[in-house]
């Protein structure tokens, strides 16, 4: 972690530009008027494919809200594989080290998305479990010039530590969004710049039920107390707390009829990167995060509805 604001002001990198590291699925969505109870079979609607991940989902809102972006990642070598691989490269991301594996399906995501725009997201992997601390070395020298790195947690935590190690040692800004939670190592938080967790991964981090903005700020605590530089916790149409050395505050949602909140969270962090590159502050960067989520929500589909940055600055003012 950098002892320092880790993307203000001059540097030898070009400011812009982003890796993110992690995952690529196909979304098999499933839309109905409501979600199912445990055990019950639930009659559904409309049906469709929608390429997603949260890697991808974030590297792609990160491209489309103003930064250049390469990924790094794994996907099969079949249907689904080559779908995700064109969509990256439509968006202009830089793809050189996503491998193709053979004999191994790409991720996929089951997803049932409500008449209100609450989801259930089920993810088997696939080939994202193959994404392996040597693959990311093949990428170091990438993530050694980025103005930042964009991880979380469907892929191996092997290789998130290992791309962490090596932005930590080049001077690049770690953005960690530790999705799905899990127990992560206290050296590990203390590699992360900035922690962008919602009330679920914050609640599991940390055994603090964040319910409101007071279980937010003590859950930000928590998780600065292990050693994360900035965390910053979204709270849905909540707003978010965020908390770090450039102080500490509630920001407040832009009020939007929300569609479909599959990828809101992974538009949030990818806006958020792509904000702070280019040189915004740390709640100027949140709220145009904010933004860009706010807009994602008002359409159905995980990549399909993040918007682009002339988007965002056009449609909503900020928060």
């Amino acid at each position: 972690m950098n002892t320092s604001d880790p993307v203000a002001g001059l540097d030898r990198r070009e400011r812009g530009n982003i890796v993110v590291v992690g995952s690529a699925n196909m979304d098999l969505v499933v839309h109905a008027a409501r979600l199912p109870t445990s055990g019950e079979t639930l009659l559904g609607g409309g049906f469709e494919t929608c390429p997603g991940g949260k890697g991808a989902n974030q590297a792609i809102a990160a491209a489309r809200l103003g930064a250049s972006v390469a990924m790094v990642g794994c996907v099969g070598d079949d249907a689904f594989g080559a779908t995700l691989l064109n969509g990256l490269a439509s968006d202009r991301i830089d793809t050189a080290h996503m491998q193709r594996l053979k004999a191994v399906p790409s991720g996929i995501a089951m997803i049932t998305v409500a008449a209100d725009g609450a989801n259930t997201i089920v993810v088997a992997p696939g080939a994202n479990v193959r994404l392996t601390p040597e693959l990311v070395d093949a990428a170091a020298d990438l993530i050694a010039n980025a103005g930042m790195l964009v991880c979380q947690l469907e892929v191996p935590v092997d290789a998130v530590r290992r791309a962490v190690d090596v932005a930590v040692r080049h001077g690049t800004a770690v953005l960690l969004n530790p999705a799905p939670a899990q127990p992560l190592p206290d050296d590990l938080y203390a590699q992360v710049d900035f922690l962008i967790v919602n009330e679920t991964e914050a609640q599991a981090l940390t055994g603090i039920a964040v319910s409101d903005i007071a279980a937010a700020r003590e859950a930000a605590d928590a998780l600065r107390r292990k050693g994360a530089r900035t965390v910053i916790v979204t709270l849905g149409a909540g707003g978010v707390w965020y908390s770090g050395p450039e102080g500490e505050s509630h920001m407040t949602a832009p009020r939007v009829d929300a569609v479909d909140t599959t990828g809101a969270g992974d538009t949030f962090a990818g806006g958020f990167a792509a904000a702070r590159v280019r040189g915004a502050g740390l709640s100027d960067a949140i709220a145009f995060a904010q933004r860009a989520a706010a807009l994602s929500v008002m359409k159905k589909g995980a990549q399909s509805s993040i918007p682009m940055r002339a988007e965002v600055d056009a449609h909503l003012p900020a928060a």
